[in-house]
């Protein structure tokens, strides 16, 4: 197979199970079947913040990842963990590991309490505008004093 038929193999969208060959600080280099090796960037693991690549994944982990975009060009493969259901918990069991960290994973945040976010939101929206409004009138006021 050719290095530019390779790195086609990767189709932007579908999901692939992958090894982790390498920690970067950046990401996570992983190897996908029939393809060149693509990046997860840190940004990629978890829908939430995680403080170091190492945190969640290890050297040899088997995960699941989908194909953000495949450059033939540059062999560059773009990966993303963000999600994909994972076949085994990325955040550990939620006890505290050999350095004291307890890894739990990100909370859920379901339609209801997402739609109750965006009311409370432009009620709170609504009331800094009519707030702002109220100070410019007062300031204009001030100055043709």
């Amino acid at each position: 197979m050719s290095e530019q038929a390779e790195s086609q193999a990767a189709v932007v969208g579908n999901i692939y199970t992958g090894k982790v060959l390498k920690i970067k600080p950046f990401g996570a280099i992983v190897s996908l079947p029939g393809s060149p090796p693509g990046l997860v960037h840190i940004s990629q693991i978890a829908n939430g913040f995680i403080q170091s690549v190492s945190d969640v994944l290890e050297i040899g982990d088997e995960i699941d990842v989908r194909v953000v975009s495949n450059d033939p060009a540059s062999g560059k493969i773009s990966l993303s963990m963000k999600d994909v259901p994972q076949s085994y918990d990325i955040y550990g069991n939620g006890e505290e590991d050999e350095d004291g960290y307890i890894h739990t994973p990100p909370p859920v945040i379901t339609a209801a309490q997402a739609a109750n976010f965006e009311e409370k939101f432009k009620s709170w929206q609504k009331l800094s505008n009519e707030r702002i409004a109220g100070i410019n009138r007062r300031n204009k006021r001030n100055k043709r004093r």
